[in-house]
């Protein structure tokens, strides 16, 4: 069914929970994982002439060849295929690209599940990925979020301190 799965990444802790997932099913379906970091060449557009952006540009690659060496690490250890690749521009733009040229057959990606406000003001690569993409996008939830049980805690916890501030002499 799949033999060639996209997994960008930023380098971040939480998205290897991503990462897990398409190593899993490239494990299953035998296929090559396609790790791709992109150099958010866009949102410097603003920084100063003066600003090397070489300079700039070195760092952001060299982390986005730290966080790909990662991806290939825990293949390796399910022994799946892995090619990188460190990419400049607009990261949804890019990964829709990338995975169009080298026709692959999904993409698995993080999302942080931001909502409200702070979707609208950041954005959402993950969102922008799915909403172009005519490739399937396997989006998987990554970063600290409440599970089930303690969303519910807190919630009987809100209950009873309301309900004990009600029943106050």
């Amino acid at each position: 069914m799949y033999e060639r799965i996209l997994v960008p990444t930023d380098g971040s802790a939480g998205v290897e929970r991503a990462i897990d997932h398409a190593i899993d099913l490239a494990s299953t379906h035998g296929a090559t994982i396609h790790a791709v970091y992109v150099v958010n060449t866009a949102s410097y557009g603003g920084v100063p002439m003066e600003t090397s952006w070489d300079g700039i540009r070195d760092v952001l690659s060299e982390e986005g060849q730290a966080a790909l060496e990662r991806v290939v690490e825990l293949a390796s250890a399910a022994d799946v295929d892995v090619e990188t690749a460190v990419l400049d521009g607009s990261p949804s733009r890019r990964i829709v690209d990338y995975a169009e040229q080298t026709d692959c057959d999904l993409i698995v990606m993080g999302t942080h599940g931001r909502g409200g406000l702070n979707r609208i003001l950041l954005g959402s690569v993950a969102e922008r990925v799915v909403r172009s993409s005519e490739i399937p996008v396997l989006t998987v939830r990554v970063g600290e979020a409440p599970d089930v049980e303690e969303r519910a805690e807190e919630a009987a916890g809100a209950g009873q301190s309301s309900d004990s501030a009600e029943n106050a002499p």
